[in-house]
């Protein structure tokens, strides 16, 4: 019977360790990213950081536009509030999603972002979003 030297035991456990050490991580990493929050109900979660974006420029648009209603006494167009300086922003979307202002009365607005429909067999739906005059975010149908 052959008998290995200590030296080799131990050599032999670091690496058995470090292998289960490994697929233990890993295992956590997979079972996590599976399981990744997201953002909206049937949304994938790489577009959380999209539909954030989103969300972020329809308050600037809504703040630009309160200011500009506060200032002009009427609502006005995306275009309008970029050209005029009152919004800093140089793009009218984000990563497929347009906006849009819709105007109704003086004081009410309402921002829209909208995305180009998907084939239903993607499996990845676009919330369409709309923020109102009381700086509120809602998906709409």
């Amino acid at each position: 019977m052959c008998v290995l030297p200590v030296r080799h035991n131990h050599l032999m456990k670091g690496i058995a360790s470090i292998l289960v050490l490994a697929g233990v991580l890993l295992g956590v990493y997979y079972y996590y990213l599976k399981r990744l929050p997201t953002t909206d109900s049937g949304t994938a979660a790489t577009q959380a950081i999209s539909l954030t974006g989103v969300r972020s420029d329809l308050l600037q648009i809504g703040q630009a536009e309160r200011g500009n209603i506060a200032l002009n006494g009427k609502c006005a167009s995306l275009d309008e509030l970029i050209s005029s300086g009152a919004l800093a922003m140089n793009r009218s979307g984000r990563d497929g999603y347009a906006y849009q202002v819709a105007c109704s009365g003086s004081a009410n607005f309402q921002v829209i972002a909208e995305h180009p429909p998907v084939p239903p067999s993607s499996g990845i739906r676009y919330p369409k979003l709309a923020l109102d005059s009381t700086m509120q975010i809602q998906e709409v149908p």
